[in-house]
């Protein structure tokens, strides 16, 4: 290998790894579509592009691919002369795909540098996977054939196991039927091996009488309406199988002579390799760009839902937020309590004199009735836990929703069914939230009557007392209360609290200090939903979503295309399928013969093309002094040979009825 190869090849590992580290989790349109084209470009990276870059002189590999019962199993006996691959009626035939070579060459494939992730097996009726590996003398050295399962099989691992193949193939054998040739689905792989460069043959098989003047011509123009106009083209008649299941022999002449040619001759084969591979690489670049582009689609997705759960979340704080400053907190049991509290006089006797605080101990022994000041402790308490648990379960809901509304979220969703509710011990860290914010309250008034002499006279009752007063405060500040009454009631209430902070702290401190708690309670409970939102955002993280897997896809490409163009791999070699072998100047057959009638042509009996006086070598030139493939050169399709419309070559043999 050479330094450029080398670097090529580096390029193409690179790539490889890049590919394997990027993943399409959330069901966007494309992801189903990007994560088959991934796994398909790494498979190809492996199985063919790497190995074969690594030796471009190695023998060639021909794969016989194509629809079920189109006859493939049956083709690759008939050319090495032995049931080597099992054919019959059920389908799917070909479950374990067998590969003939020529002994001398067993040693590169059963090594596993071709295909090595595919294995190797030792019976062809095992059943299993592997690949079979079965040397034959009857083939040249040079060139292998690869029986590979039906395209279009039931099974879906045979479907998966084919396009695997296929794409390790530096020549594709298309076997198709006068019945079948305009199907779907091996169009579709057609496409994908014209997209990336593959060197392709056609074999139209088990062509009934009289029916060749009809599909030939229909065929050549398909190919060339779908970009594949001039690859070689075998045309078999409908022939009868020998008691072996087996082709005759001269059924099989001209592809096997082809097949020969292409083995004898180094240039030839290297041009194929060149061509398949310079294509396949090509063709990495376009792929690569789909796969970066759904990549960025992932990204996004993710960013769209983490934003969706952002904003839910924003919301819940600014709702926390709206009913602290328009009294909602300020209602219910924490007004009836706060009325309690100061209608009986319990909280000013509790600032005027410790006596009073005893007294009350005593009448709550006798009793058993708490005092109002813990009843509107815990009744404060527990309004709030109720508020930020009914702000975080509408965040939930709300986050939820615009899950469901996207086409990655609902998936998401489905699998995490929990998110849509608050977590499951939201009112325990509620309550812990509150308790806190309760403390720093106190804190807050601690320092800051740290100096006066009323604090350090009633000691820690008064810092109770007003951190109370504080706490009513910024709850009600600018408090709407529903009813006339309760205006009258609580704006007498708020105002006994904030003069009372005030003629102990002044206008400003009051406004500053109930600003800070208003603050310090809002950051607390903001904590508390972005611990409910990271459930949300957890769930994205264990995607493996990266926000950088796209530009890692352009970068490996880029290195690819850079290698690639430092040195071009189709500059050496001539071009792929002219037909010629490059060390005889002939092509691979004399159009115009027939496997089984020599001399004659299928179609027009009792003229050859040697009596036409048609051909490349008998017109005295060879397909180099042309310039030209032999078979432009060798007569019309009806002698038997020839051009197709598009330049393509067409060789058919005749047969008898099967």
């Amino acid at each position: 290998m050479t330094g450029a190869d080398a670097g090529l090849g580096g390029a193409l590992t690179g790539l490889r790894d890049t590919l394997s580290g990027v993943r399409y989790p959330l069901a966007l349109p494309g992801a189903a579509a990007a994560t088959s084209l991934a796994k398909a470009t790494a498979g190809q990276l492996d199985d063919y592009l790497i190995p074969r870059l690594a030796r471009l002189d190695a023998p060639l590999l021909a794969v016989a691919g194509g629809s079920t019962g189109a006859g493939k199993s049956t083709l690759v006996n008939s050319i090495v002369r032995a049931p080597v691959s099992i054919a019959g009626a059920r389908r799917p035939t070909t479950r374990a795909p067998v590969l003939v070579c020529h002994p001398s060459d067993a040693a590169w494939f059963s090594e596993a540098n071709l295909l090595p992730r595919l294995g190797r097996s030792g019976d062809a009726a095992g059943g299993g996977i592997g690949l079979l590996v079965m040397p034959v003398a009857v083939l040249s050295p040079g060139v292998a054939l690869l029986d590979s399962p039906d395209i279009d099989s039931v099974e879906e691992d045979n479907r998966a196991l084919a396009e695997q193949l296929l794409a390790a193939a530096d020549l594709w054998l298309f076997v198709t039927t006068a019945v079948r040739y305009a199907d779907a689905v091996p169009w579709e792989l057609l496409h994908a091996a014209r997209d990336r460069g593959t060197a392709v043959s056609i074999i139209l098989n088990r062509v009934p009488p009289g029916a060749e003047a009809e599909v030939t011509p229909h065929l050549t123009e398909m190919l060339a309406e779908h970009g594949l106009g001039g690859v070689p083209m075998f045309v078999l008649g409908e022939q009868r199988l020998d008691q072996h299941g087996l082709l005759s022999e001269q059924a099989v002449a001209p592809l096997r002579e082809w097949l020969d040619e292409l083995a004898r001759s180094a240039a030839a084969r290297a041009a194929v390799v060149r061509q398949t591979v310079d294509g396949a690489v090509a063709a990495l670049s376009p792929a690569t760009a789909r796969l970066a582009a759904e990549a960025d689609a992932q990204h996004e997705a993710v960013g769209a839902l983490g934003a969706s759960v952002d904003s839910a979340y924003r919301e819940a704080a600014t709702a926390v937020d709206q009913g602290i400053r328009d009294g909602t907190m300020f209602r219910g049991e924490v007004l009836a309590r706060w009325q309690e509290l100061v209608g009986t006089g319990e909280f000013m006797r509790g600032l005027q004199a410790k006596v009073g605080r005893w007294r009350d101990q005593l009448v709550s022994a006798f009793t058993g009735r708490p005092r109002p000041t813990e009843e509107l402790i815990t009744a404060i308490e527990s309004q709030l836990v109720v508020f930020v648990h009914g702000a975080a379960a509408d965040a939930a809901e709300q986050a939820a929703a615009s899950w469901r509304a996207h086409p990655a979220g609902g998936d998401l969703l489905a699998a995490n069914p929990a998110l849509a509710r608050v977590g499951p011990d939201i009112d325990a860290r509620a309550d812990r939230v509150v308790r806190d914010w309760q403390r720093g309250v106190l804190d807050l008034v601690r320092d800051e009557s740290g100096g006066k002499l009323f604090a350090a006279k009633f000691s820690a009752y008064a810092v109770n007392a007003l951190g109370l007063c504080l706490m009513i405060l910024v709850f009600a500040a600018t408090a709407f209360i529903p009813t006339g009454a309760e205006i009258a009631v609580g704006a007498g209430t708020t105002i006994a609290a904030q003069k009372v902070l005030e003629a102990i702290f002044g206008d400003d401190a009051v406004r500053r200090l109930a600003e800070r708690a208003r603050q310090d309670f809002l950051t607390k409970v903001d904590g508390l939903l972005q611990q409910e939102a990271g459930r949300f955002h957890a769930v994205l993280a264990e995607t493996g979503v990266s926000t950088e897997d796209g530009e890692r896809l352009r970068a490996a490409a880029a290195a690819v295309d850079a290698a690639r163009r430092a040195d071009p791999i189709s500059a050496a070699g001539p071009r792929a399928f002219d037909g010629t072998s490059q060390e005889t100047g002939r092509t691979a057959q004399q159009p115009g013969r027939t496997a089984q009638q020599p001399g004659r042509t299928a179609q027009q009996p009792g003229r050859t093309a040697q009596e036409s006086g048609r051909t490349a070598q008998e017109s005295g030139r060879t397909a180099k002094e042309s310039g030209r493939p032999p078979w432009e050169t060798g007569g019309t399709p009806r002698d038997g040979g020839g051009t197709t419309p598009d330049g393509g070559e067409v060789r058919r043999t005749g047969g008898e009825a099967g």
